[in-house]
């Protein structure tokens, strides 16, 4: 199943960044990439995205895993049917959840170390797991959007039909339901 697969790279290269921050930066220690705009902040946060709700631990887990079983249940439910960008996006919330799900569950705190500086607001500091979630709603969202174009096309006509006289909906390359005009 190529959607777990997903999850599992941003996990694991989640896991595996926070193991070389830890192992390698000091708490607090800054590293800068590149000057002051990128630097890699080795931090601790026992808080929700961008350190909101510090200390709400066990909320965290609950809706952790309530997240994760909801979309497991939706990746099997429609991994043959399902649309390959919409399981993609949600296999990497899948893995980026896991990746801070398990740090939270282990040591109570999820290591940060990604910074970013833009003149003098500094960014919150993120890791991989973060980056996974966000790039996975991204994506969520790209698909609605792309979905509301679909339909759209579909309900103005803009089908096209091969020489079996089957349809086939221009924008996605999918079959439509309906027969060519």
């Amino acid at each position: 199943m190529r959607y777990y697969a997903v999850a599992a790279v941003v996990f694991l290269l989640d896991q595996l960044t926070k193991q070389m921050i830890d192992a390698n930066v000091a708490l607090h220690e800054q590293i800068s990439v590149i000057g002051q705009f990128f630097l890699v902040t080795h931090v601790l946060n026992d808080g929700a995205a961008f350190s909101m709700l510090p200390g709400a631990r066990t909320l965290f887990i609950v809706i952790t895993s309530i997240v994760a079983i909801g979309i497991v249940w939706y990746i099997e439910r429609n991994w043959r049917t399902g649309r390959p960008l919409l399981l993609t996006a949600f296999a990497m919330v899948l893995g980026g959840a896991l990746g801070n799900f398990i740090d939270r569950v282990l040591y109570g705190h999820v290591i940060d170390f990604l910074q970013f500086n833009f003149g003098s607001y500094t960014f919150p500091i993120f890791n991989v797991a973060d980056m996974g979630i966000v790039i996975g709603v991204g994506l969520i969202l790209l698909d609605a959007v792309l979905d509301v174009r679909r339909e759209r096309d579909k309900a103005t006509g803009t089908l096209e039909g091969d020489e079996n006289g089957k349809t086939h909906d221009i924008t996605s390359g999918t079959e439509a339901d309906e027969p060519a005009r």
